[in-house]
């Protein structure tokens, strides 16, 4: 063979060796891929912070087990700790999945329960970021649409909630496009799935009595539905009386993680005709001291502000049971304990819901960005509250450099 039929050889050698390496490599970034990176430490022991700002984060958190806060990232969930540090943290455990992107994220006790864009369900041991068990759900209907912080993933996870069986156990619910399923907390194990109405029934969450309610307005006027989150059945189709042809639908009084509200509001557009239910095992029950639209219902007690002064009543009575001035603002949250109000002047005033007593008030203030924000979404657990600053005048349609006040738009505060 001449020099020239080497050389042809040689290169043909070369290039299927490039293309070898170039196809590996192509697999290694393209291939679907799970990173799991454990806790190395301990697990922390729960922070008790006296009341006041402790710091201020770029992302919303979950508050897990008063001990660790959770993090959504496009295809990664991770955690860090303390719950009181200044700022975020080299994560405590890491948990990231590819091509997939992360839709949901809830907890329950020490599970965090991790929804996917492919449908499957992680659950990862809070304690040491290990997963516990994984199961195949519905595919989302649509992809979730979030801003920078994150919050529609943590704080508003639609398409996935945790319900309580009438015999005390907790199920993971799951709802896409034309589907909704259930497995069992404990293991992931499939204990149903049953076939919907595709882009005509919204999920609401999980209401006492061991049911599920979705809002279906697939064929005619919208309806409540209640399913059965142990079986799956659907046991009961409502309406309020005198609702209009559009209903919306918010769940109220619910414990920590989302499971057994105990009331319902409905409205039609614009809130006005809002009525507040309480919810069991039968037929809601109207109780209107729930109707105001920015009522909440926090151990036994509908709080509601205005001008200036926060006043609890009895549920479902409504007899007044204290009052409290507090200043012209809003309730933006609760938790088991604490009422929060955020004043105009941006100071978080927390009083217990029982006695309307003054727990604790102060400035929602942290270094040198001053007080001139207007709240987004805000968060409650384990006695703290977490608020989005944005900058003022809001503009919903900026990008998120005009629409948060910093990089670090989340402040963090014990009560």
């Amino acid at each position: 063979m001449g020099w020239a039929g080497r050389r042809r050889i040689v290169a043909a050698v070369a290039a299927v060796g490039v293309a070898a390496t170039v196809g590996v490599i192509a697999y290694r970034v393209l291939a679907p891929a799970e990173v799991s990176t454990p806790a190395r430490g301990d697990y922390p022991a729960r922070s008790v912070a006296p009341p006041g700002v402790t710091g201020r984060l770029p992302v919303a958190p979950l508050i897990v087990d008063g001990r660790l806060r959770v993090y959504a990232a496009p295809r990664q969930v991770y955690a860090d700790q303390p719950v009181d540090g200044r700022s975020r943290r080299t994560p405590y455990w890491s948990f990231r999945r590819w091509p997939a992107s992360l839709d949901a994220v809830v907890t329950s006790g020490t599970t965090v329960l991790t929804r996917w864009s492919d449908g499957q369900l992680v659950a990862l041991d809070a304690r040491t970021g290990r997963v516990a068990w994984r199961a195949d759900g519905p595919e989302p209907a649509a992809e979730r649409a979030t801003r920078r912080t994150g919050t529609a993933v943590v704080w508003r996870p639609g398409g996935l909630a945790v319900s309580r069986t009438t015999d005390g156990r907790h199920v993971v619910v799951s709802s896409g496009d034309g589907e909704v399923s259930a497995v069992d907390l404990a293991d992931g194990g499939q204990l149903w799935r049953a076939a919907v109405g595709s882009g005509c029934r919204e999920p609401v969450g999980s209401g006492s009595g061991g049911r599920l309610l979705t809002v279906d307005d697939c064929d005619g006027p919208a309806v409540v539905e209640f399913r059965d989150a142990a079986t799956g059945v659907v046991t009961a189709r409502w309406r309020p009386p005198d609702a209009g042809g559009e209903l919306t639908a918010t769940l109220l009084g619910c414990e920590p993680d989302g499971v057994g509200c105990a009331a319902l509001r409905t409205a039609g557009p614009g809130d006005a005709s809002a009525q507040g239910w309480l919810l069991g095992s039968a037929e809601p029950v109207q109780a209107p001291v729930l109707d105001g639209s920015d009522t909440e219902l926090v151990d036994g007690t509908a709080v509601s502000l205005a001008d200036g002064v926060l006043v609890g009543r009895a549920v479902p009575g409504g007899a007044e049971r204290w009052r409290a001035e507090v200043g012209p603002g809003r309730v933006i949250a609760v938790q088991p304990g604490r009422v929060h109000v955020l004043t105009e002047a941006n100071e978080l005033v927390t009083l217990d819901p029982t006695t309307g007593a003054r727990l604790s008030g102060f400035v929602l203030d942290i270094g040198s960005d001053g007080v001139g924000w207007a709240p987004g979404d805000a968060y409650a657990a384990d006695g703290y509250v977490v608020v989005e600053r944005l900058r003022r005048p809001v503009d919903p349609d900026a990008d998120d450099q005009r629409y948060y006040l910093t990089p670090e738009a989340l402040i963090v505060a014990a009560t």
